[in-house]
């Protein structure tokens, strides 16, 4: 069986250990990004492997960020990579999303794509999702 098409989300629970809050990104000093990622409405779709330096590195931030702005655990799907022995990613809904690189997080509202975060960035995961959902979550054009 294909585990692109088998596997579901884990919704509800934090099933990528990378994803447990407990960073040094520190949620008091970034309050309008927490206040962002707080807004009504908005679903994480989370990839990423408990193997990857990347994601090690950077989804415990995107936890602590998500745990002070008080997102509900139901808006959370994570999606669990794995690599093969060949190199190649494989995980639930990398085709459909067109995921490539570990950790990618997608931010949705009513199944539109208003966010996206891939692999790696001049900021942290929270404050690079916080500024390209700023306009969408205003308004603003």
């Amino acid at each position: 069986m294909n585990p692109e098409e088998s596997e579901t989300p884990k919704t509800g629970s934090r099933t990528l250990e990378t994803l447990q809050p407990g960073s040094d990104w520190d949620p008091s000093a970034h309050p309008d990004v927490v206040e962002t990622l707080s807004a009504e409405g908005l679903a994480f779709k989370v990839w990423g492997g408990d193997w990857c330096g990347d994601c090690r590195d950077q989804l415990p931030a995107l936890g602590t960020a998500l745990e002070a702005a008080g997102v509900p655990s139901e808006r959370i799907e994570q999606y669990p990579v794995e690599k093969t022995d060949d190199g190649e990613k494989t995980g639930p809904q990398m085709k459909a999303y067109g995921v490539e690189r570990i950790p990618t997080v997608v931010v949705e509202r009513d199944g539109t794509e208003l966010a996206r975060f891939v692999e790696s960035g001049e900021k942290p995961i929270p404050e690079a999702l916080s500024a390209q959902l700023a306009d969408e979550i205003s308004g603003r054009p």
